[in-house]
């Protein structure tokens, strides 16, 4: 006879199974029923079964509960973007290959790579473009050799910068080709052209391209077309169209069919525009992740968070004038440095400049949104100059943090606004101005003016680009702004310090400019005020500013002003030398200023540098004490038989400072004292000094 059985619910079925509890569950009257249902073999299928649909019944439940509740939208998320990486193509694919290469610092050297490429991918369809970072070129330098002989034509974008250096990138290429051994003409396949991106006002202007154009025809490369010589004092711009225009015939020649006698389509570089994608507000709990210290190494793109730890004013009340020393903590951001490294700070705009940049934008400061280098189904967006994407964030964010709006506009940028505007009239004044026909006017009206972005969209009300096209092609993106460390981990290995003087001119136009990190620092609060301190994104960068591997050598510095920054390290790392029980060479160090008694910065310390014996003598020129104003490269005149001295006993020689006067002036100087003291002739005394640079004896830190 069938048991009857008792009533049990699914979900009591299964804790009873859990529980070994299922039998006195489903019949407490009778034990026999118990075996009854473990023995049943349908039964138990049915249990298995109910378990089954059980848990389906609660998946389904929780997915339909889920979906009911609409989610803030949250920003999408950044995509990694890696470059495409192009598979080599194979020798014999019947296209002619053309590789560019840049060196570059700010970006412009990449940009005009990148812009020649886009425009010469229309001209050749059948060629091969590549663009190439010249870090990345090869992993060692035994490769640059090897890669370098495969190549058949190439183009080189190459800036300079400080006291005719390389940038970062190119530092390396730069070492290994200028500086190798002679290898004869081992380059006779390749034909090249280079464009290099400098500024005037410095002495050693387009050194590194001249430097680069000069070896390779002694390589045996054939050069295309003559050196292009970018000035960004001026139009740098205009510069480099005029060079490129000079390129397509000899390109047309190289990579068009003998029988294609077809005129090339007018090029119209297109307008450079981001994907922007619009977001819900986010959650004001969320913490900020730009610029935190997640990179084991870090760099221009991987900066650290670094508090201010200490700050003090260095002139006096009576000074019209500021200068402030500075201090970053390092402690826990996994940063280190050198004695004459540099540390690369990053500032945010001035609150009242993004009030201005908001209002000119015309939309709502606390819109958020995030920016996209590709299309919404994944592609890239045509034209492979736009920089990273910056992570999601507010406009008022973006435009403090991201954007330069007070360097002059670039013509492109100033296409870019003419595109957007609706005033005709306005339209026409911005390309105009942006034209081979308007160049005149605007190296008077931007250039010489020093007008900056915020002013011209000021004066064209009515061009209002998006969002993706103020920051792609209107907007460059800030830069970092570069001090030399005035301190030594010898000393302080925890704190990277920094002397900044405070910039404040009015421009030609009438505009109050304040400098963007100096002024930051001047208003920065440090630790020893508040635990809310300033912080900023820093890293360090390398440089060859050291002093000699042998502390007995001796050493000639020269550095008025915040010049004196990185000799404030080297006399730091003197000292702890000294205690250490070292024995130093002698030592002077030229310093200037305007008086004693208004900006006669670290007096204290530069006295006691002396007195304990780490300064053999310091000498300073006072430019304004005097009836006639005297400056370092007076005191050197008069010290001239001592220079001379040290520079016989193999003395390095150290200058910092201003590149456009004062090293000038400095570098004159020296080479009198040679001339004279030696009692050589002006060629074999400039020889003397150039031999000087050559063996890394005579180093300038100059900006």
């Amino acid at each position: 006879m069938q048991s009857e059985s008792v009533k049990v619910s699914p979900i009591e079925l299964v804790s009873a199974v859990l529980n070994e509890k299922v039998a006195e569950k489903l019949n407490t009257s009778e034990l026999g029923e118990k075996t009854m249902l473990v023995e049943n073999n349908k039964l138990l299928m049915l249990f298995t079964t109910s378990v089954a649909v059980l848990i389906g019944c609660l998946i389904v439940l929780v997915w339909r509960r889920s979906s009911t509740k609409k989610p803030l939208k949250e920003p999408e998320p950044q995509k990694v973007v890696v470059p495409k990486i192009e598979k080599e193509p194979d020798a014999d694919d019947g296209k002619k290959k053309v590789s560019i290469f840049f060196g570059t610092q700010t970006g412009n050297a990449e940009s005009f790579a990148k812009a020649l490429v886009e425009e010469a991918k229309v001209r050749y369809e059948k060629a091969t473009f590549k663009v190439i970072d010249l870090d990345a070129y090869a992993d060692d330098d035994d490769k640059y050799e090897e890669k370098l002989k495969k190549e058949s034509l190439a183009f080189f974008f190459l800036a300079t910068y400080g006291d005719g250096e390389p940038t970062d990138n190119a530092a390396r290429f730069y070492k290994w080709f200028t500086e190798g051994d002679d290898k004869g003409e081992w380059l006779k396949k390749l034909q090249y052209g280079v464009f290099g991106l400098g500024n005037r006002q410095y002495e050693h202007f387009n050194k590194v391209g001249i430097v680069v154009d000069g070896k390779l025809e002694e390589m045996g490369a054939k050069r295309l077309v003559p050196l292009g010589l970018g000035d960004d004092d001026q139009s740098i711009e205009d510069d480099f169209a005029t060079w490129k225009e000079l390129v397509w015939p000899e390109l047309d020649r190289l990579l068009r069919d003998k029988d294609d006698m077809s005129v090339a389509t007018p090029y119209t570089a297109a307008v450079l525009e981001y994907r922007v994608v619009y977001h819900d507000k986010p959650d004001p709990s969320t913490k900020d992740q730009t610029h935190t210290n997640g990179h084991s190494v870090h760099d221009a793109q991987h900066p650290s968070r670094s508090n201010v730890a200490f700050k003090k004013e260095l002139h006096t009340p009576q000074s019209d004038r500021s200068c402030t020393h500075l201090e970053f903590d390092i402690s826990q951001t996994g940063l280190s440095y050198e004695t004459g490294d540099h540390v690369g700070v990053y500032c945010e705009n001035l609150s009242e400049v993004v009030d201005e940049a908001v209002r000119l934008v015309g939309l709502p400061p606390d819109t958020y949104f995030s920016i996209h280098v590709d299309k919404e189904d994944g592609t890239p967006i045509t034209g492979s100059t736009l920089p990273p994407p910056f992570p999601p964030c507010t406009l008022r964010n973006a435009l403090a943090r991201y954007a330069d709006v007070l360097s002059s506009p670039k013509k492109t940028a100033l296409v870019a606004l003419a595109a957007h505007a609706s005033d005709p009239n306005e339209a026409a004044r911005l390309k105009f101005l942006a034209s081979p026909a308007g160049k005149d006017e605007y190296a008077q009206w931007i250039v010489a003016n020093q007008r900056s972005l915020l002013e011209v969209m000021e004066s064209f009300p009515s061009a209002k680009p998006p969002l993706g096209v103020f920051f792609a092609a209107v907007a460059p993106r800030l830069q970092p702004r570069y001090y030399s460390i005035s301190s030594s981990p010898k000393m302080t290995p925890n704190h990277i310090h920094v002397t900044c003087a405070l910039v404040y001119d009015k421009t030609p136009a009438g505009r109050i400019h304040k400098g963007l990190c100096s002024t930051w620092m001047k208003n920065a609060t440090p630790m020893t005020e508040s635990q809310d301190c300033s912080w900023a994104p820093i890293f360090v960068r390398t440089s060859n500013f050291r002093l000699p591997i042998d502390p007995k050598v001796p050493v000639i510095m020269i550095g008025p002003g915040t010049g004196l920054a990185p000799f404030r390290g080297f006399l730091q790392e003197r000292q702890a030398l000294k205690e250490a029980g070292t024995e130093l060479g002698s030592s002077i160090f030229f310093f200037g200023c305007r008086n004693r008694n208004v900006d006669f910065i670290y007096e204290d310390e530069l006295n006691n540098f002396v007195e304990t014996g780490v300064l053999s003598e310091l000498v300073v020129a006072f430019s304004r004490e005097g009836a006639a104003k005297e400056y370092v490269q007076h005191k050197m005149s008069q010290k001239a038989t001592e220079i001379w001295n040290f520079l016989s006993e193999g003395a390095y020689i150290y200058v910092c400072g201003d590149a456009k006067g004062m090293a000038r002036d400095v570098h004159r100087t020296l080479h009198t004292i040679v001339q004279e003291q030696g009692s050589l002739d002006s060629s074999k005394a400039e020889l003397y000094v150039k031999n000087l640079q050559m063996s890394g004896r005579y180093l300038r830190d100059v900006w």
